[in-house]
Order: structure tokens, then C-alpha cells, then sequence
């Protein structure tokens, strides 16, 4: 009985202390407000304009230009929050109503001429224009972004770069018009990165001069056809080709698919996909074809062709090497897909960065203001290493559509490797970085206004399409074997894919590392290219013994998956860090110079903490990687009043970020509900 007595009186005790607290705390708390971090975060100590121009380049003016079209336009759902307007795309409307306000986008920038030229006008600069638009499209909304790339870069690069004069003549200036809506037919229910597998089949009748597209079996019906469901009248129809009773392999085909009324055609079967977890603005649909008949003229003819009489041509007469060249053009939605991941990326970074600066939480000491969420070391080493990432991986973006604008004949092996290991490092950070912000937004974040978590599921698919990252990871390990071996059997140094430093000594690295050592590019380079030197190695090494033991190659590659992965994000971190070196080269000394310098001090730590690679393989003992793990939180602090200038350098503008970026008091208030 004492016991319970005395456990009464703690009881009482707590209750009544805490109560009087409670009371002292209501009479003197003061409501919260927002300030701005433009009033509290210290002045940009470099020319944010110009670290702008580092990440966009010649393109600045045009995707500003992209910008203002949008914002100006009541169809892309502007709305006022907190004393501040907004657009983005009313992800409430039912499925039905989101593909119709894309195409009414769509029509919108049609008119204001943003489509002229995009196919028929020739060079590099023409294609860049195009990234720009349709990237900058999808910063306001993925939808939007990815109906314009399966129009003009999938369905229309289909006819630039596999058809020939006809049907550049015939479909390009139609397409730019939208007379035509393309869609590209590629993926099937039983295969997608398997394209030398898929079943569709495609023969000849000489009597008509006409081909018959065939769905065979269920697993062959195309599928995730984006434009398929509700708008495409053509589609680019990739399918096996037999002649005569051989089969020539994987070819393209046009094949109209709906009227001009908008009817499906006559043999070609059409359903929906339905709705999906993101792009719910996209029609991807499923297309089985009953014996469909096209014109002879209708193959896609820049590899090989079939003359009226039935017999097939082509220059190349090894099947692999025919499908290599036939698919080497297809680069441009891995290169679009790389840049469009950075624009989301730094869209969910700008939002959660300004929250952190006008949030708090906590007061350290009793009586003192709570404390911003970035001013915790925690907070800080969510983001700002994402932060430094991303400008590194946007530099080496840039480089890509650099490299396939100005792609050559020799150089196609280089856009694809390139591509390939960039397309699986950029969509796998932006999705790494959208969940850090969500999290970093608390519930905020979950709400579909402030984009971060919203922008989770419309972009969650870019790690599948175009190529699952692992296969790709995979390809570039391989193509990084063929180009070590082919040079072993000619004893010739190692040249291109920035290769040519393995023709040098191995690098020596410090036993003992320093916080002066680790920021040093020397250091950084050394490590780098060690690391991949050493896994190609090891990969060439594995592979070599498994074929003397009469394996089969690809059989081997299946089984080296391990070694395969890590070499291929070994290269693609030695690659970003060069175009980082070079952009950082063009840089004259200064304010600029410092932080770029402390970004990639950053990028290549946070490398080196995060991969297991450099502990696994020896790189780093795990002494050094204690030194490299506090490098980080010394980086983070040093990169701490730069982080407003820094995304605020991402050059998105205010009304495309999420409120709670602003005065989220404000838009959060009772007179902000709209009352019935």
C-alpha cells in the first residue's frame, strides 16, 4: 500500500508541475511567422547568374522563355497561395481529364510556335532546342514532358534516323504539325529490354507489295504504348521481319492506328493500360495487330530494305551487327531522360532547401528561438551533399547532349556507353534525392502542392523506361570489356570513353589521408580511376578464366553481375568527376571558383562514404574512411551559407517550386480555404 501511495504522489507531483508549465508557456508563446531566407541568409558571395549559366548554358534564354509561356497561361492551372502564384497540374482530375488538359497544353504550345523547326530543321542546335522544350515542359509536369518526347524524339526520331528521304519528305513536317501523332511500338507484354526477343511479325506479300504486321500471341501485343490509348494515328511498329521463311530480325514499320476522326483502324485492336501510380496525363495503351497491311514503302528503310520483288537487302550481313546499327540511333530518350531527371531533381531540392531556411524546431537552450531546420548537422548532411551531387551529375548531363549532338559515325559506341551509365546515375539520384526531401519536408511533404512527394510517382518510372538501370549498368561494363580486350589483342594503348588512363602506372594513394589531401584533385582523380581501373581488371580477370573453362559468354555476363554493376557506376563517377574538372577549368580563381571547388570536394566524399565499393575492394581503409566520413559534416558546414544561392542557381522559377518553399503560413491559413 505505501508503494501505491507513493507512486500517488509522483503522479500528482508531474501533473501539477506540468500543468503550471503548460499555463507559463501559453501566456508568453508568441504565434509563428514566416520570414523569407532572403532576409536572413547571408549575401551570395559569388555571381549566382553565372553559376546559372554553368548548368544551362547557351540554353538559359529559351528554357526562361519555355518558363514564362506556361506561367502566363491559365491552362496550366494557376493558383494563388500565400500571396504568391503557383502552377502546376491538378493531380485530383480524373485520368480522363489529365490526358485531355496534356493535349490542350499541347495545342496551347502549337501555337505559340514552340513545335516549328523541331524536326525539319538540321544541326546540333536544333536538337538542343529540342531538349530544352521538351525538358523544360516537364519541369512543370512530367505528363507534358513525356507526351512531347514519345512524339518527337521516339515517333519522330523513329523517321529521322531509321527511315530514309521518303519518309523524311512524307511524315517529318506532318508530325511537327500534329496532322500526325506518332507513338513508338516497341515494348510487349513478354519483352521490353529484350528488344531481339519481342514476337510481333512482319511478312511480305510481292503481289501487293505489301507488308502484314501480326500479333501472333497475347505475350506479343505492344504495351505502355504512350499515345496509344487515346491520341497516336501512327506508330512506329517494331517487329520481326521474315522473308521468305528466314527471319532478317528486329525492323520498324509506320502503321496508322486510328483515322482522321479518331477511329481505330480496321485489323488493329487498342486497349488502355489504366490508371498508373505516376503520368496519369499519358495514354499508354496496349495495340495487337490482326494481319495488318502497310504499304512496302512504310519500312523504315536505313539499314535494310526489301525490294518489290520480295528479296532482302542490306550492306550488313551479320545479323548482330545489323541490329546493332539498326537500334544505335535510338540514344535520344536515354540522353533526354538523363537531363529531365536533373530538372526534378532540382525541383524537389529548391523546395525542401528554402523550407529548411524559414522552418524550426527545437530551441537548443531554454528561452532562446527554435532553431532552423538547416542549422542542424543532420539536416545539413540530408541535403547539401544532394545539393553538390546534383550540380555534378548536371554538369555531366549537359556533357551528354553535348557528346550526341555532335555524335559521328566512329562516335555512336561512345553516345551509347555515355548515355547508358548516365540515364541509370541520374534517375537513380533523383529518386535517392526526392525521397530525402520528402522526408526532409516532414508532413508537408506528403502533401501533392508542395510536388516533392507527388514528384516521387510521376517520376519513379524513368528508372524502368528506356532501359532498366541494372541491364544498362551491365551494357556499360561490357562495352568497357570489348574496348579493354580489343585493345589487349592489337597491343595498342586504350583509347576513348576517358579510358587513356589505364595505359599509365596504377596511381599510389596516401597511407594516411588528410582533410587537405581529400580536396585536392589530384587525390580525387587518382582515387577514381584507380577504383575503375581495378574493377576492370578484376571484371576482364573473372571473365577470362570463366571462358578458358569453356563457359559461354553470356552465360558469364549473367553471372558477374556483381563486378559488372560496380565497374559500371565506377565509370560513370570517373566520368561525372572529369566533366566537373573541365567545367570547373572554365572558371576563372575567385568566389565561383571556391564553391565550385567545395562541391566537388563534396561530390567526390559523399562518393567515397556512400559506395561500399571503396572498403569492399581496398580503395579505402577503414581508418580513411573515418577521415572521409568527417570530411563530409566539415563540407557540410562550409557549404552551409551557400545553400540558398545555390538552389536559388538552379534557375527554377518561384511559381513552378512548391508553396511550402514560401510563406507557408500564409498558404496554409483559414483565409486561404475556399469556402462552400
Amino acid at each position: 500500500m505505501d508503494r501505491v501511495n507513493f507512486r500517488t504522489q509522483i503522479i500528482t507531483r508531474h501533473l501539477t508541475n506540468h500543468h503550471t508549465s503548460t499555463t507559463n508557456l501559453l501566456q508568453t508563446a508568441t504565434c509563428l511567422n514566416y520570414s523569407p531566407p532572403e532576409l536572413s541568409e547571408p549575401s551570395s558571395h559569388f555571381d549566382t547568374n553565372a553559376l546559372r549559366k554553368l548548368l544551362d548554358g547557351e540554353s538559359m534564354d529559351e528554357i526562361d522563355h519555355m518558363f514564362n509561356l506556361m506561367i502566363q497561361s491559365d491552362l496550366f492551372c494557376r493558383r494563388e497561395r500565400g500571396g504568391k502564384v503557383f502552377i502546376s497540374p491538378d493531380f485530383n482530375e480524373p485520368m480522363e481529364k489529365q490526358r485531355e488538359m496534356t493535349m490542350r497544353r499541347i495545342g496551347y504550345l502549337k501555337e505559340q510556335g514552340v513545335f516549328d523547326g523541331w524536326l525539319t530543321s538540321k544541326g546540333g542546335e536544333a536538337e538542343l532546342l529540342g531538349f530544352t522544350r521538351a525538358n523544360s515542359c516537364g519541369v512543370f509536369d512530367h505528363s507534358l514532358g513525356i507526351k512531347l518526347g514519345v512524339h518527337f524524339f521516339l515517333w519522330g526520331g523513329a523517321i529521322q534516323f531509321m527511315g530514309t528521304k521518303r519518309h523524311h519528305d512524307k511524315w517529318l513536317r506532318p508530325t511537327e504539325t500534329y496532322e500526325v501523332i506518332g507513338c513508338f511500338a516497341m515494348t510487349e507484354l513478354g519483352h521490353g529490354s529484350n528488344v531481339r526477343g519481342i514476337e510481333t511479325v512482319t511478312t511480305y506479300d510481292a503481289n501487293t507489295q505489301e507488308f502484314i504486321i501480326n500479333t501472333p500471341c497475347e505475350s506479343a501485343q505492344k504495351y505502355w504504348i504512350g499515345g496509344a490509348a487515346n491520341d497516336a494515328t501512327h506508330a512506329a511498329v517494331f517487329s520481326q521481319l521474315e522473308i521468305n521463311g528466314v527471319n532478317e530480325g528486329v525492323h520498324a514499320f509506320i502503321a496508322q492506328i486510328r483515322d482522321g476522326n479518331g477511329n481505330v483502324c480496321k485489323n488493329v485492336r487498342i486497349a488502355d493500360c489504366g490508371h498508373k501510380i505516376g503520368l496519369n496525363g499519358v495514354d499508354n495503351g496496349r495495340i495487337w495487330f490482326d494481319n495488318l497491311r502497310i504499304p512496302r514503302e512504310n519500312l523504315l528503310n536505313s539499314v535494310a530494305d526489301v525490294s518489290p520483288d520480295g528479296k532482302y537487302l542490306s550492306a550488313i550481313k551479320d545479323p548482330l551487327q545489323r541490329f546493332a546499327a539498326f537500334m544505335a540511333p535510338l540514344t535520344s530518350g536515354r540522353v533526354t531522360i538523363a537531363a529531365s531527371s536533373m530538372n526534378t531533381t532540382k525541383k524537389g531540392l529548391a523546395t525542401a532547401v528554402r523550407y529548411s531556411l524559414s522552418r524550426r524546431a527545437f530551441s537548443l537552450k531554454p528561452n532562446e528561438p527554435e532553431v532552423l531546420l538547416l542549422d542542424y548537422p543532420s539536416h545539413q548532411r540530408r541535403l547539401l551533399p544532394l545539393i553538390a551531387k546534383t550540380y555534378a551529375l548536371n554538369f555531366a548531363s549537359e556533357c551528354l547532349k553535348t557528346i550526341y549532338v555532335n555524335r559521328t559515325q566512329e562516335s555512336i559506341k561512345i553516345v551509347h556507353v555515355v548515355s547508358s551509365a548516365l540515364k541509370a546515375t541520374l534517375t537513380w539520384h533523383s529518386m535517392r534525392t526526392l525521397q530525402e526531401c520528402r522526408e526532409a519536408c516532414g508532413g508537408q511533404g506528403v502533401k501533392t502542392e508542395n510536388h516533392v512527394g507527388q514528384l516521387k510517382s510521376e517520376y519513379d518510372v524513368q528508372l524502368t523506361f528506356e532501359g532498366d538501370n541494372n541491364v544498362l549498368m551491365q551494357q556499360v561494363s561490357k562495352a568497357l570489356f570489348m574496348e579493354f580486350i580489343a585493345a589487349k589483342k592489337k597491343t595498342k594503348p586504350i583509347e576513348g570513353l576517358g579510358l587513356e588512363h589505364l595505359n599509365k602506372p596504377a596511381p599510389v594513394l596516401p597511407l594516411n589521408l588528410t582533410s587537405s589531401t581529400l580536396r585536392t584533385t589530384q587525390f580525387q582523380t587518382d582515387i577514381f580511376c584507380l577504383r575503375e581501373r581495378d574493377l576492370l581488371h578484376r571484371f576482364v580477370s573473372e571473365v577470362s578464366q570463366r571462358q578458358a573453362q569453356g563457359e559461354n559468354k553470356e552465360h558469364i555476363f549473367t553471372m558477374t553481375y556483381q563486378i559488372a554493376e560496380d565497374l559500371g557506376r565506377a565509370f560513370s563517377d570517373r566520368f561525372v568527376l572529369q566533366t566537373f574538372l573541365d567545367v570547373e577549368a572554365t572558371v576563372p580563381a575567385g568566389s565561383l571558383k571556391n564553391v565550385l571547388g567545395l562541391m566537388r570536394s563534396m561530390y567526390t566524399t559523399i562518393v567515397m562514404e556512400e559506395d561500399a565499393s571503396f572498403l569492399r575492394y581496398g580503395y579505402l581503409s577503414t581508418d580513411n574512411a573515418a577521415v572521409v566520413r568527417k570530411e563530409v559534416l566539415k563540407l557540410c558546414s562550409e557549404l552551409r551559407p551557400h545553400a540558398l544561392s545555390l538552389v536559388s542557381s538552379f534557375g527554377i522559377p518561384d511559381a513552378l517550386l512548391g508553396p511550402i518553399g514560401f510563406d507557408w503560413v500564409a498558404s496554409n491559413s483559414w483565409s486561404s480555404v475556399k469556402h462552400v
